[in-house]
């Protein structure tokens, strides 16, 4: 049976006032930590000095109506910013959020991502442990439903042709306007209800953007929406692991706080589009150094995304083998005859299933924690 959500009273759903006020936010910790004077929750040190939208049309005290009617930015000047934060059960604390425990399945240290088709010549002479699937593949970019071919009783391991022993796991990760989707429409087409169904063995939950030029509020709600979604996908009967993203030191204390309350049975982390120098060096990096003093030392870290072979040897290097990693880039380079190995990404002209296992076990191969492949 589906969980019942009652409503919340919308009188009493806290709301920040129009054009980034610090004083007047509910959240706002103040400049000791204690909050201010509009403060609920002591959350956020103050407003995000990058941000793209405080000057919106909407923070002026004559805004036309519907100036929020296209705009995705989920800002203190929004006009139904309220129903946002009923939607996200009118709090941006972690505290009341419990995260059911069902286990987590023995992973190999290296998950490939694969496109959803079935990976029998892919598999062949590799018998993986583990192989991984993106949300997009199973929930349509255009339509917003999930695939025919995943409805109606279809389960993961057999349409990718899964042996027995051998793990399907759905990373639910995607472009924000997929998982935006997602999230409008999960309970509405019962999607989370349709995915259990599927069988699969692990779902790395959805996360949602959090981008330096963006409000405040949007990094708090989106923070929030990752662990609730977390927790929907365990509550209908699946081994979840939440998806951590982070901002500033105080997101990283918030979420080693929860951690430590809620003992989740992993962490993940996407780092699909921390792809610059930049993103590396500023926030991936020194979040990961972080956490890795922070978090208990046994908790898996499961990591989307790293292909590079010395970020990788940085990212094992903090967190050794309870690291796993996933990414889809054997199949990529597999499509093209490519491989990636000790000489970085090279074409060699081999066959898409002969180009994937080669990179396959490369990767494996940068991992303290064995991937215990099949003779």
């Amino acid at each position: 049976m589906s969980p019942i959500d009652l409503p919340i009273p919308t009188a009493q759903v806290p709301v920040p006032t129009r054009g980034c006020d610090c004083t007047a936010c509910p959240w706002w910790a103040g400049p000791d930590g204690t909050g201010g004077p509009a403060t609920v929750e002591p959350l956020c040190s103050g407003s995000n000095s990058d941000c793209s939208y405080c000057g919106c049309s909407r923070a002026e005290a004559d805004a036309p109506a519907g100036a929020c009617g296209t705009c995705p930015i989920r800002c203190p000047s929004r006009d139904n910013l309220r129903e946002w934060m009923v939607d996200v059960k009118a709090t941006l604390s972690f505290d009341d959020i419990e995260l059911p425990d069902h286990g987590l399945p023995h992973l190999p240290g290296y998950i490939p991502q694969v496109d959803g088709t079935a990976v029998t010549a892919l598999d062949e002479h590799l018998s993986w442990p583990a192989y991984a699937v993106g949300l997009r593949r199973v929930f349509s970019p255009r339509s917003h439903t999930i695939y025919p071919r995943w409805r109606d009783g279809a389960r993961a391991q057999e349409l990718l042709g899964l042996q027995p022993g051998q793990l399907a796991v759905l990373s639910g990760y995607g472009e924000d306007p997929l998982v935006e989707a997602f999230w409008s429409l999960r309970r509405r087409d019962r999607l989370i209800e349709q995915i259990a169904d599927q069988g699969w063995d692990l779902v790395l939950a959805c996360n949602y953007s959090i981008y330096g030029n963006w409000p405040r509020i949007e990094h708090l709600i989106n923070m929030r929406r990752s662990l609730l979604l977390a927790t929907e996908f365990a509550e209908a009967g699946l081994p979840t692991v939440p998806n951590v993203y982070w901002f500033r030191l105080e997101d990283l204390e918030r979420w080693a706080e929860w951690i430590a309350e809620a003992s989740p049975p992993a962490i993940a982390i996407n780092a699909q589009t921390m792809r610059t120098g930049a993103d590396w060096d500023s926030w991936l990096l020194p979040g990961l150094h972080w956490l890795a003093a922070h978090i208990p030392a046994d908790l898996p870290v499961i990591i989307t995304g790293l292909s590079r072979p010395d970020r990788i040897g940085t990212a094992t290097e903090l967190l050794g083998d309870r690291m796993t990693l996933l990414n889809q880039t054997p199949q990529a380079y597999g499509l093209h005859g490519e491989v990636m190995g000790p000489q970085g990404r090279q074409r060699v002209h081999a066959s898409t299933p002969d180009a994937f296992r080669s990179s396959v076990r490369y990767f494996a191969s940068l991992m303290p924690h064995p991937s215990e492949v099949s003779s």
